[in-house]
């Protein structure tokens, strides 16, 4: 049975895609079984793990499989022990859906049973399938967000090192409970990930010191620095990239206290 793990906060720019990109990378060199689902309507983990642009999944994403209830006709092989559910724009018709029936192409496809439980049913189908699975999840506390966190046992908070992230955790961590309350995975989350750290910035600074005081037990020891490999990823990808190593430096570290705390 898979381990379910969400990266999520209410804000962009704290490194989701990116972190859930490379988790899955070092989880499936290391001969783990992993399905990522994209739940951003922005597609940026889609196009860095498949090299494609999001568009060339239209009418084949993550959208579609739950609409129709079908995950294996959706699903992207990037490699051998790598698949994803990908995304695209349309995604952002998600709740439209839900609350009228009505899809992106004209279609009617009445949807009824618990709103918040669409993916966690649809996962169910393949969750026996894989070691893995991991959710990205869009800046804001949306049907796609509140869907990731009812289909997780686990949830990361991507905490970047600012006073406006700082301030979205309280709500985001009211957000798991509510998932643990309405869901059936006892949804809890495993760690914060201090993450485009600043290590010229006092602020900074500062925001990583009072995070660790308002949840020593919660933060992961790792923190992630602001890199110019990182950020070059989503250009140069995993295949080919001379960069590579740099930037998976502190991720393999971050990795290693994930996977730890998973599994004991």
């Amino acid at each position: 049975m898979a381990i379910t793990i969400t990266m999520g906060i209410q804000k962009g720019g704290c490194g989701k895609s990116t972190t859930t990109g490379i988790l899955a990378y070092l989880l499936k060199e290391d001969g783990y079984r992993v399905l990522v689902i994209d739940m951003d309507s922005q597609g940026n983990l889609t196009e860095m793990l498949s090299e494609e642009s999001s568009n060339k999944f239209v009418g084949k994403s993550v959208l579609e499989a739950m609409q129709q209830n079908n995950v294996k006709d959706y699903i992207y092989s990037v490699d051998e022990n790598l698949d994803l559910l990908p995304s695209n724009n349309f995604l952002a018709t998600f709740a439209r859906w839900i609350y009228t029936g009505k899809t992106y192409t004209g279609d009617v496809i009445p949807f009824t049973g618990s709103p918040t439980l669409i993916l966690d049913s649809l996962l169910d189908l393949v969750r026996d399938e894989y070691d893995y699975i991991l959710i990205d999840t869009p800046p804001s506390l949306s049907e796609q967000t509140t869907n990731s966190l009812c289909a997780s046992e686990f949830v990361v908070v991507m905490y970047e090192c600012s006073n406006w992230c700082y301030s979205a955790v309280p709500n985001f961590m009211d957000s798991v409970e509510s998932a643990k309350e309405f869901g059936k995975r006892d949804t809890e989350v495993i760690g914060i990930l201090r993450t485009m750290n600043d290590v010229r910035r006092s602020d900074a600074k500062a925001f990583n010191e009072i995070i660790e005081e308002d949840f020593p037990e919660l933060v992961f020891q790792t923190v992630i620095t602001r890199k110019a490999p990182v950020g070059r990823l989503s250009l140069y990808g995993f295949n080919e990239n001379k960069e590579l190593n740099r930037a998976l430096e502190k991720y393999k570290d971050f990795y290693k206290e994930l996977v730890d705390r998973v599994t004991n």
